[in-house]
């Protein structure tokens, strides 16, 4: 009886989203996972995370998704990129983009 009062307490935060876009993020557009486009330079690769669980509780898997995605897009502009591209999939709240400056 102890835990539906703490469960009842994180649901509504499973809605919630921790991650912001940063300025200059915004520009940064994310292409599907595969070989690198041929006008795209590799300006790196990054590794984000975010929480995927909150104790027993999983959390959404579409949210966790969309929050590493920011984080890379976040990370982008400080590698002179404009562009990322998933190199794997989310395993654990983890996942590795690469970071490219595309022309045209």
């Amino acid at each position: 009886m102890r835990k539906l009062p703490i469960l009842v307490l994180l649901l509504p935060l499973s809605a919630c989203t921790w991650v912001h876009m940063a300025p200059g993020a915004g520009a940064v557009r994310v292409i599907a996972a595969g070989p690198a486009p041929a006008n795209c330079e590799n300006r790196g690769e990054v590794e984000v995370s975010v929480k995927d669980s909150l104790g027993p509780y999983e959390r959404n898997p579409l949210r966790v998704r969309d929050e590493l995605e920011t984080l890379a897009r976040n990370e982008a502009p400080g590698l002179n990129g404009d562009t990322v591209q998933p190199l794997d999939g989310p395993e654990d709240g983890r996942q590795r983009y690469a970071v490219l400056r595309c022309r045209g």
